[in-house]
């Protein structure tokens, strides 16, 4: 990248380029364009946080090349979500990046460097707000839990998570083309995005739903609390709709509705090697291959501009071998 408001575009580098940021070089196999990833190459938010030249990708799966940390040593497959990455310092988008340990989870077993690139930050926080849900006491038999934004990659898989958690999942889109996408991830029913976006009717509107999972924010996410049940419990992790929010207390104090917040980029070791694993196993349960779609790195500016107009369902992942 040249700078914010500047085209991407892919240059080739010697190893001795590559900021060391941390003692373990990563031979990068996948990656992947998340929302922040889109924002940063096209220019169009405030994601890279670092001087220019800069590379993003706050996702990566790969193989140590060189370590000097005992935990990780050379041949380790390993990936790595979150943490500034892609952000602070260099990212994903290279064929290697040196990493510092605390930044990187072994690959669990059973799980390939491909589809942890399929799941990544996507699946990871939809992972997390799952878990967020089922912690703070929301069975199944309490009713539907709404997704919003959900055909993008969280959204996919929130639906397949809850689906597979014995959840009805009620998913929110403005996409009539991709209602028969959300069908088969399990989604029971489809709310046009056009019935929330304009926000809260009343402070206090029917019930009509026993959680959320939401990554759009703003208006949509004002509706939503405003429409949830008794004791409802929304798990708050994006913004894709805007980052204000206007709403009372009387759905937390006359409710109990609990909005719970979702980071995924600094989320402690031991739940997020646990949360993996729990993607492990749902990779192994379900066809992942439905929401992949492959591209090149030289073809991620494009792919980044698609992704920011809306017009893709699922996840784009990057092809590094041949970077």
């Amino acid at each position: 990248m040249e700078g914010s408001g500047h085209p991407a575009s892919v240059k080739r580098l010697k190893r001795e380029d590559l900021p060391r940021h941390g003692g373990i070089l990563i031979r990068v196999d996948w990656s992947s364009i998340n929302y922040k990833d889109a924002l940063a190459v096209t220019g169009r938010g405030k994601i890279v946080r670092a001087s220019f030249p800069f590379v993003p990708g706050i996702d990566l799966a790969g193989t140590v090349e060189e370590s000097n940390h005992p935990a990780f040593p050379p041949g380790t497959a390993v990936l790595s979500t979150g943490w500034g990455v892609g952000e602070k310092t260099w990212g994903g988008y290279s064929r290697f990046q040196w990493m510092s340990p605390e930044w990187l989870v072994p690959l669990p077993t059973g799980l390939s460097a491909r589809q942890a690139m399929i799941l990544g930050t996507a699946g990871f926080t939809a992972m997390l707000s799952l878990r967020a849900i089922e912690r703070h006491g929301l069975p199944p038999e309490d009713g539907p839990i709404v997704v919003t934004g959900a055909s993008g990659g969280v959204g996919s898989f929130s639906i397949l998570l809850l689906a597979s958690a014995g959840y009805e999942v009620v998913a929110v889109t403005g996409k009539t083309e991709a209602e028969a996408y959300l069908y088969d991830l399990g989604a029971h029913r489809i709310l046009p995005r056009a019935a929330l976006q304009d926000g809260a009717r009343r402070a206090l509107d029917s019930g009509e739903w026993a959680g959320c999972i939401d990554s759009v924010g703003a208006r949509v996410l004002e509706a939503i609390i405003s429409r949830t049940k008794q004791h409802g419990v929304i798990a708050a992790c994006g913004l894709a709709g805007g980052s204000q929010l206007h709403t009372t207390v009387f759905p937390f104090i006359l409710r109990g509705i609990r909005l719970i917040g979702i980071d995924s980029n600094t989320c402690p070791m031991q739940p997020r090697k646990q949360a993996w694993e729990g993607l492990r196993d749902l990779a192994q349960r379900v066809d992942l291959e439905r929401i992949a779609r492959d591209v090149t790195l030289k073809q991620v500016p494009a792919a980044c501009e698609q992704l920011m107009k809306g017009g893709i369902t699922g996840r784009y992942v990057i092809d590094m071998r041949g970077a």
